[in-house]
């Protein structure tokens, strides 16, 4: 673990006015989190935990399943979380080839982004942490990953792991372990920030502690881990050794 600089840096987000967030999503990050635990790292999901690009991708995923036939309504669930190539490798469908038709949809989702956002201060709390201590671990391919975060003006990191970085998609640890590995830090010294259920899963196998991000969330979700509605009422003091995370609201 390095620090730049010896003296700690606290960093307040402002919690802007908004909407309260509905019955059940209410930040839960103190009873969760000890307030004195330091973090070598965190590492941040994309779609759903930074940003919200579900109307784009659902879009793009309704015409292809249309196109093979597919019931919208029971389909479109599965696909958050997870890589194209897997959602779609797992129907198992005759004559469909999963790495064309992933790369097709891609090349769809990066064309419609004019509706993405960030989720609530997630980019003010992104640009307050140290470059060398956070990465984004998402699902989507590269291209598509780096289109979304343009469209949303979110800050790039230094370490961004992609789905071609790994060769088995979350709910396998492997993309949160090549992450931290990456950073020069060990899984379990990390702090994951994750909304999907593939996701939370990968976390918890990769050995690290998660938050939960509801932003997106039709209903409350059943959770044995802290959750966060968004960033507006979070504090990180980063210091030389560590992130800790506070919550203020």
């Amino acid at each position: 673990m390095t620090g730049r600089t010896a003296a700690v840096r606290a960093v307040r987000l402002s919690a802007r006015p908004g909407p309260r967030s509905p019955p059940g999503m209410t930040s839960q990050i103190l009873p969760r989190i000890p307030p004195t635990r330091r973090f070598a790292a965190f590492l941040f999901d994309m779609d759903g935990t930074i940003i919200s690009s579900i109307a784009s991708a659902e879009r793009a995923w309704t015409r292809w399943a249309q196109g093979h036939g597919l019931d919208v309504a029971t389909f479109l669930p599965t696909i958050h979380g997870v890589r194209s190539v897997d959602t779609i490798r797992r129907l198992g469908l005759p004559g469909v080839d999963p790495e064309a038709e992933a790369a097709a949809i891609t090349r769809a989702e990066i064309d419609d982004v004019g509706d993405i956002v960030e989720i609530p201060e997630a980019r003010a709390f992104l640009r307050a942490l140290p470059p060398e201590r956070w990465a984004i671990v998402t699902s989507a391919p590269r291209a598509l990953a780096l289109r979304r975060l343009d469209a949303a003006t979110m800050p790039v990191p230094t370490l961004l792991i992609a789905a071609e970085d790994i060769a088995r998609g979350k709910p396998a640890p492997d993309c949160f372990l090549l992450g931290a590995e990456r950073l020069g830090v060990a899984a379990s010294d990390c702090l994951v920030f994750e909304d999907a259920p593939a996701g939370i899963q990968a976390g918890e196998a990769a050995g690290a502690s998660v938050v939960v991000v509801t932003a997106t969330h039709h209903a409350p979700i059943e959770t044995t881990h802290a959750t966060i509605p968004d960033y507006r009422a979070l504090t990180v003091d980063a210091g030389p050794d560590g992130l800790r995370i506070l919550s203020v609201g």
